[in-house]
């Protein structure tokens, strides 16, 4: 098997909540080798951001990792100094944050907002640096990028700013690219051009992705092994053949009846009904018992435990856990 890039085990994030600290991110345990693509999928709330931000040490307080451990290119990443930690984000680890548009600085060109990134890590001047970004635009498709270079970000579109975004993260070649909802606040032509981008850029450069998104059409797209994530905690992975072609927990077939279909044209969509509960109020065992059509009576009081269905493929669900043991 290829190098462990990143190694989260039992990861626990928390917020204080009504006097106490409550969990958002409860639990979570996962791995990303290199040259691999997981996506961590589920509903707005379920946790996925905040395990990205987890990952990266970005966590905004007063929220704070509680437990667990992130291993990252053979570093422990919660042991780290903030002046270790600032090394490793770019050069093991680099993020693609879900807005564009407000991700940069708008009264700087794009060009110096990457030389800058490219200076924090290493001791180059700054012709050398425009030179590089001048290179890195070329290889993120960035058209005239000579020119673009000294453009400010009002100048550039939606799609231009993303690619902007992904070749400030690759300025310094990191192992691990972490995209949070990389093509949310871009039209459907250009999401499908930064797709292709990212799916070129991983098979050329060989990096790892954590690929965080409620779309299952950008995971369709993109992801080796899917994680589906609800309320806090990964309750479905496999590989991406196995979670959207066979996938056993009631929330993650939910998800996938409400994708739009060409078969059924001018039918209203299915949908789960509910919400995602908040943190602080998650029910006691399954926490997706209180949306379940299969809930059983132990749902709502037992903790669901792993139930291996294949070599990668796992959920947590007691209606999955008596079929299986039939």
């Amino acid at each position: 098997m290829s190098e462990c890039i990143l190694r989260v085990s039992d990861l626990v994030t928390t917020f204080p909540i009504g006097g106490e600290r409550v969990p958002v991110v409860d639990g979570v345990s996962f791995e990303i080798h290199a040259g691999e693509v997981l996506s961590l999928v589920g509903e707005s709330g379920c946790g996925k951001s905040m395990t990205a931000l987890s990952v990266m040490r970005l966590v905004p307080k007063p929220g704070r990792v509680s437990s667990g451990t992130i291993e990252l290119c053979g570093h422990d990443v919660l042991s780290r100094s903030v002046a270790e930690m600032r090394l490793l984000r770019g050069s093991a680890a680099a993020m693609i944050f879900q807005e564009p548009m407000t991700s940069l600085n708008p009264v700087q060109t794009v060009g110096s907002q990457v030389v800058e990134a490219i200076r924090l890590h290493e001791r180059v001047d700054i012709a050398s640096a425009r030179r590089r970004v001048v290179e890195l635009f070329e290889q993120v498709r960035i058209p005239d990028p000579e020119t673009r270079v000294d453009a400010y970000p009002h100048e550039l579109s939606g799609g231009l700013k993303q690619r902007v975004m992904i070749a400030m993260a690759l300025s310094m070649r990191p192992k691990l690219l972490i995209a949070d909802e990389p093509t949310t606040a871009l039209d459907v032509t250009i999401q499908a051009q930064i797709l292709e981008l990212m799916r070129e850029l991983q098979r050329e450069l060989g990096t790892a992705i954590l690929l965080i998104t409620h779309d299952l059409g950008v995971v369709n797209e993109l992801a080796d092994r899917i994680a589906v994530m609800y309320a806090g905690r990964i309750v479905e992975e496999g590989t991406r053949e196995e979670v959207l072609g066979g996938a056993r927990h009631p929330y993650t077939q939910g998800l996938l009846r409400a994708i739009p279909s060409l078969a059924r044209p001018g039918e209203p969509l299915e949908e789960i009904e509910g919400v995602v509960p908040s943190p602080g109020e998650w029910p006691v065992g399954c926490r997706f018992s209180t949306r379940c059509t299969r809930v059983l009576d132990r749902c709502a009081i037992e903790r669901p435990k792993s139930t291996q269905i294949s070599e990668f493929h796992h959920t947590r669900c007691h209606v999955v856990a008596e079929e299986v043991a039939r």
